[in-house]
């Protein structure tokens, strides 16, 4: 049974990056750099990771060098709660077939580390003109081809089949100007798609920090909750001016963010959320803040399940 101390909470390594501190990338280091990340992540009181293929892409690991990630990872006292492709699109025109088979590679791994989730989506790479932002958000950047949509749906099925078969799930990221780029479109790609393996990841602060209009927070969330199965959780500031139509976010810790997380999550509960939650922060001390925010998760969490009201709701009929 699912309590608010042992809830799957993860450290996104996303943080840390691809770069090895002495150059190369991050997979090709010792595996003494892997130890020394995630020995950061322990001492801040972390049980779970997430790691994503932006830190260490276990699909390009061969069989030698992911034994050796298995031996760093119990060494430093930690599994792995969910497998997050970052980037990768499987709809992707030019890699999306080498994305696909990367992501069938994670499918057949994540049991062996524990994971019951592999959260994919379709973002694509940053452009240069991103890379020189302050934030990415604040430009455009890779946009949906309305004609790849209907490849989307059959390689989404491809992976939920091979999901259902290996007993984990796949979780679809919603991300501005996707198929999934909005709450209406996440719902209709899960209702088109019609797959019980395959659900949503209703990481909004990817459309918060977007400088545009967009609809009430709880509306949007309202939209994806009820198909919610993992969960990149962030926050960020958000202003706008109606003098100049200038719209202003920033990354801040959950409970200082324009979502109100403590109303979203009980919410989440009411609707059966059982999904593990992977912690994400950009800036500052991105890792120190996901450690406030995991604590800060654990003690909404405590106080929705302890609340007699929420006997009713589906998370605790299920007994999760």
């Amino acid at each position: 049974m699912l309590t608010a101390e042992n809830w799957p909470i993860a450290a996104n390594m996303l943080s840390f990056g691809d770069r090895a501190p002495g150059g190369g990338h991050i997979k090709d280091a010792p595996s003494g750099v892997w130890a020394q990340q995630l020995r950061q992540v322990r001492e801040l009181g972390f049980d779970h990771i997430d790691p994503t293929d932006a830190w260490v892409p276990l699909a390009a690991l061969s069989e030698e060098r992911l034994e050796e990630f298995r031996r760093v990872l119990d060494g430093e006292g930690l599994s792995i709660s969910s497998i997050s492709m970052t980037r990768n699109s499987v709809a992707d025109a030019r890699n999306g077939e080498r994305n696909l088979a990367d992501a069938h590679r994670l499918v057949d791994l994540a049991p062996s580390f524990g994971a019951g989730v592999v959260n994919t989506g379709f973002m694509q790479a940053l452009t240069e003109e991103q890379s020189r932002q302050v934030w990415f958000w604040l430009v455009q950047g890779h946009v949906d081809s309305p004609e790849l949509r209907d490849l989307a749906l059959e390689r989404i099925g491809e992976l939920g089949d091979h999901a259902r078969r290996s007993g984990v799930e796949i979780s679809l990221e919603v991300y501005e100007d996707t198929y999934i780029g909005t709450p209406e479109d996440a719902v209709a790609f899960i209702r088109d798609l019609g797959h019980e393996a395959v659900g949503l990841n209703p990481d909004l602060g990817n459309l918060i920090r977007l400088h545009r209009e967009l609809p009430p927070v709880m509306e949007m969330f309202e939209a994806v909750l009820p198909h919610a199965n993992f969960w990149h959780i962030k926050n960020y500031s958000r202003d706008f001016d109606p003098a100049t139509g200038a719209y202003s976010t920033a990354p801040l810790p959950l409970k200082y963010g324009y979502v109100n997380y403590r109303q979203v999550i009980r919410r989440a509960l009411e609707l059966g959320y059982s999904g593990p939650f992977c912690c994400e922060h950009y800036g500052s001390d991105s890792l120190g803040v996901c450690a406030e925010n995991r604590d800060y998760i654990r003690q909404v969490l405590g106080s929705a399940l302890a609340d007699p009201a929420d006997d009713s709701s589906p998370a605790a009929a299920s007994g999760r």
